[in-house]
């Protein structure tokens, strides 16, 4: 927890910002991080972590050859295991396995091993596959030794040629019942597994998600045991090839690799066989519904969207503190230079971003919620609740890491130059940020998923269906273009809920024009993809926006907690819809002079908010390790960070480098 400005040395400017708070912080924390248990338990793990010096770098990772940084990062991801494992101390704090996998993906994971954990998947994919997919002897052969470190894994399922179609994906698995073993092969040079964070010099096990053939039938995708390489050398297995994928945008200590296969066999236990099986003989068993896998896909999507607006955290935090100490230009001519804080542009570029985390987080909280009650029903065998979930996961996945990406660089902006510099850590928080626009489901493909599902529900609607609860406005009357307009927040709502119903009926119809005039529904639904992407986009903005205010009204909170997220909640809302005003004046949802009066609202939101925009990035609590930035520090010592950090420079160890005498001062001397 940030410390009370009395306890502690910041500079005059943030002393200021901090001295009028309008509302309970400590609320706020423990709202975001699920109750005051959950903040004590983070402030735990933080403070027995981060006050560890093995988790220190000696030399700032920049200036790291590509392997010693793998080599750094890899150390500090064993300590952490060991230290876990061989302290009960730890372990009464963090839990089993939901504890270490939080303490790996949680802002504290990734202030440990800042570039990327190498065995990052091991606990979050490997461990969990095996849980969730093998059957209680598999689980009783493979977790004591995986859980130990005895060996170490990762998960395989993405290749070269193809990532979310998982149906193209091209290694093979062909059962041999005369050995009752599987025969792994690649191929083609794009079946090769691509991007498994640890396969390429860590994991010497994987959970391979291959094409299962059983008496020459291909049955689809199934997820295997693979040892990859020797547990005793580390030498890659005959018949496996396997590497690094070599330098990315970002994560590059993640030890991302490549997999291929030829001829290379398993025993028939090591199939995860908790769902589908394959006897002996080579009988094929389905599993008893198919739709089971789709859980351990939700999960995922929805941990993304929380880990987006945490990101976003980091950059907010560190840029709205940058923006309280920087002072720039003049407001008045001869007056002392404000805080460039002071200036609307700036507040633009920041407050909605402080509003975006609450909304992510109300409408991931949401989702999360559902999941848990999917979870049950699965096993009960309703799927009742799967494809709402499954589109809404989906969707918000989407919106939080476009948003999140996109919130991150405006922070980076509103830093200006000193954003560029590696020690702002806001080109890090970036590439971490924005990669997961195209994991775990490529964001375009995501809208189209959602699009699929709205464009059935309509369909649905007007055959008089009943509809899932987010959906449901699907059916409802559009507003009257000539009815006075409601301006609250729940009437923005409504206004969101008008204009997005028009837009998918609009479009809905659209796709059935080219339907009825012969075309192909899949070319159809090509030509009209830019635009149901768009109705996708829109119906979870609008989603988002309903569990903002529906929370913010709801839950049990002080007043002037209420009052702050009433604000932020408005501002989220008129900030998009101003945004995307022809979204609501083309059907009469919003008329242009309610859109005037909301332009002129947003203006009067950021001067209000303005005062406690420092407060609020106080709320969210991020330790200064996690930040890790020379912007960003509780205290807003900014500069003298700035020049510590420049100091570190390989290249500020001598004043007069080699280099010089190599090759300046032979071309400065030579006469030309």
């Amino acid at each position: 927890m940030a410390p009370p400005t009395s306890s502690r040395y910041c500079v005059p400017d943030l002393r200021k910002e901090r001295k009028n708070c309008s509302f309970n912080q400590e609320e706020i924390t423990n709202l975001l991080d699920g109750g005051p248990e959950q903040t004590d338990f983070r402030r735990k793990l933080e403070d027995y972590f981060l006050k560890d010096p093995e988790f220190l770098d000696p030399i700032p990772p920049e200036y790291l050859s590509h392997e010693d940084r793998y080599a750094n990062e890899l150390r500090k991801a064993c300590y952490m295991i060991r230290k876990f494992n061989e302290d009960e101390e730890v372990q009464q704090v963090v839990g089993e396995m939901e504890g270490i996998r939080r303490l790996i993906g949680s802002g504290l994971g990734v202030a440990l091993t800042k570039d990327g954990n190498p065995l990052a998947l091991h606990y979050v994919m490997f461990l969990p596959s095996i849980m969730g997919q093998g059957t209680i002897d598999q689980q009783a052969e493979w977790m004591g030794r995986a859980w130990a470190g005895e060996i170490i894994g990762t998960y395989a399922q993405t290749e070269l040629g193809h990532g979310t179609f998982l149906r193209g994906l091209e290694t093979t698995a062909t059962y041999d019942p005369s050995t009752q073993e599987f025969i792994l092969n690649s191929p083609s040079i794009t079946a090769a597994k691509w991007w498994p964070g640890g396969l390429g010099k860590t994991a010497n096990y994987a959970v391979v998600m291959a094409q299962l053939y059983t008496k020459d039938v291909c049955r689809g995708i199934h997820p295997f045991i693979v040892q990859l390489r020797d547990e005793d050398t580390h030498q890659s297995m005959p018949g496996v090839i396997v590497g690094e994928i070599g330098p990315r945008l970002g994560m590059n200590t993640n030890d991302n690799g490549f997999l291929l296969f030829k001829n290379y066999r398993i025993p028939r236990k090591n199939m995860l066989m908790k769902y589908s099986q394959v006897l002996e003989d080579g009988t094929y068993v389905k599993p008893p519904n198919e739709k089971l896998a789709y859980g351990t896909m939700v999960f995922v999507r929805v941990a993304i969207c929380f880990d987006a607006y945490r990101q976003l955290q980091r950059a907010v935090t560190i840029a709205t503190r940058y923006a309280a100490v920087r002072h720039q230009s003049e407001l008045v001519p001869g007056a002392p230079e404000p805080q460039i804080l002071d200036y609307q542009t700036q507040q633009y570029k920041l407050i909605p971003q402080i509003a975006t985390i609450f909304a992510i987080h109300f409408a991931s909280q949401h989702v999360w919620d559902t999941y848990q009650q999917l979870t049950g029903e699965l096993h009960e065998g309703s799927v009742e609740l799967l494809p709402e979930v499954h589109a809404l996961s989906c969707g918000l996945k989407a919106l939080s890491s476009n948003d999140a990406g996109f919130g991150v660089e405006i922070c980076r902006l509103a830093c200006g130059g000193h954003g560029y510099l590696a020690s702002s850590n806001l080109p890090r928080i970036y590439t971490s940020t924005t990669a997961a626009i195209t994991y775990e489901g490529e964001n375009t493909v995501m809208w189209l998923q959602v699009a699929r599902y709205l464009v059935k529900s309509f369909r649905e609607a007007s055959q008089g269906q009943p509809l899932h609860k987010s959906v449901s406005y699907l059916v409802a009357q559009p507003a009257s273009t000539h009815a006075k307009k409601d301006l609250s927040n729940r009437g923005l709502v409504e206004a969101y809920k008008s204009a997005v119903s028009s837009m998918v009926a609009e479009n809905a119809g659209r796709l059935q024009q080219y339907c009825d005039k012969g075309e192909k529904f899949e070319h159809a639904w090509n030509n009209c993809s830019v635009l149901l992407t768009q109705c996708a986009e829109a119906h979870i903005r609008f989603f988002t926006c309903d569990m903002f205010v529906h929370n913010v009204e709801t839950l049990e909170l002080s007043d002037g907690v209420r009052s702050i997220l009433r604000r932020l909640c408005r501002l989220y809302m008129i900030y998009h819809i101003t945004l995307n005003q022809g979204l609501f004046l083309r059907n009469g949802a919003l008329a242009a002079s309610d859109i005037s009066i909301l332009e002129g609202e947003l203006s009067v939101l950021l001067a209000s908010l303005r005062p406690d925009a420092v407060n609020l990035v106080d709320a969210f609590d991020v330790h200064d390790r996690v930040l890790d930035s020379t912007l960003g520090n509780w205290d807003g010592n900014v500069y003298e960070r700035m020049y510590e950090e420049a100091m570190k420079s390989p290249l500020n160890k001598t004043d007069v480098p080699q280099a010089y005498y190599k090759y300046l001062r032979p071309l400065m001397k030579s006469n030309l």
